[in-house]
């Protein structure tokens, strides 16, 4: 089908190619050979009459009309995609749907682990994939790669809908046989001490603790930095180091780890944790039912930052 003159099939060759910026990337994408990516992307610059990607060293680099066209190609495909996969009503019994939700490590423990055993009962056709954090994050959910972003409010972005899913608080954790740490700790004790802290990513950004505490000028002595939640109370047990992290996993740890928990030397603001979906899903029955299968699960904990994961 052509309109005004265009293939409305390269379209979404034109949108893998301003994105892959590479015939042979591109080509995977498409399943197509190299010379059909090649064919389709000599259709496109004849029917735009510019270059749309041009060979820089050993890179392609998108013209400013391909730099133009980016973000509009992928907005017209998202529109049509979300239309057509889009039905009146969404059965969970019989559902066949796959959902991909971009989230750290502990939201998937102490959120995801209660919730799944759940959706398995309601929903025994639906999958989902849990995807890690990571600097694109945005531009997966506006190009349409993950249907949910779980994050904290704070990081939130007026652009796409949320809503709160449940709240935490932060606490100190300390190995059972660190004697530099009692029952509680002074800010000159933490800020002596070594911590443990997680960062994600290419580009190393901090959790929320460490962007607090540099806000107010005090500079910690990072001795581990790891990419996991889940990891920090292991990297802490049998050393003198300490590290502050969300309550609910720190009970969760403690369970099973000799770990002690103290209250952070100033005062920490709450944490809520919100679910993200595209604009364009807003009132995508699919997308209705798993936000609300979340907060059901997510229901428990209100009031009660001990509440940990429990199936069911």
């Amino acid at each position: 089908m052509h309109f005004n003159g265009l293939d409305l099939n390269l379209l979404v060759a034109l949108d893998v190619l301003l994105t892959e910026r590479n015939i042979t990337l591109a080509s995977r994408r498409l399943h197509l050979s190299q010379s059909a990516a090649s064919g389709a992307l000599a259709r496109l610059r004849d029917y735009f009459g510019d270059e749309l990607l041009t060979q820089v060293g050993r890179r392609m680099v998108l013209t400013p009309l391909g730099e133009s066209l980016a973000a509009p190609v992928r907005d017209i495909l998202l529109r049509v995609e979300t239309t057509v996969q889009t039905r009146p009503q969404f059965d969970p019994a019989s559902a066949r749907h796959h959902f991909k939700l971009l989230m750290s490590d502990y939201v998937a423990t102490v959120l995801m682990t209660r919730a799944i055993p759940r959706l398995q009962r309601a929903a025994p056709g639906v999958t989902l994939e849990m995807l890690p954090y990571s600097d694109r994050q945005w531009e997966a959910l506006e190009r349409g790669e993950v249907d949910f972003l779980i994050m904290p409010t704070q990081y939130l972005q007026a652009d796409h809908p949320a809503e709160p899913l449940f709240e935490d608080s932060y606490t100190c954790i300390a190995w059972s046989g660190n004697d530099r740490v009692g029952e509680s700790i002074t800010l000159e004790q933490y800020l002596a001490s070594g911590h443990v802290t997680v960062r994600f990513g290419p580009q190393r950004l901090p959790a929320y603790d460490e962007w607090f505490f540099a806000r107010y000028g005090h500079v910690r002595q990072f001795e581990v930095i790891t990419t996991s939640f889940n990891a920090i109370p292991q990297f802490v047990v049998g050393t003198s180091r300490i590290a502050t992290m969300h309550r609910r996993l720190a009970n969760f740890y403690r369970d099973f780890l000799p770990l002690k928990l103290v209250e952070p030397p100033v005062e920490m603001p709450r944490l809520t944790e919100a679910i993200v979906w595209h604009q364009y899903r807003e009132h995508d029955p699919a997308s209705l039912w798993l936000r609300e299968a979340l907060k059901q699960a997510a229901a428990p904990f209100a009031g009660d930052d001990r509440s940990v994961n429990a199936p069911g």
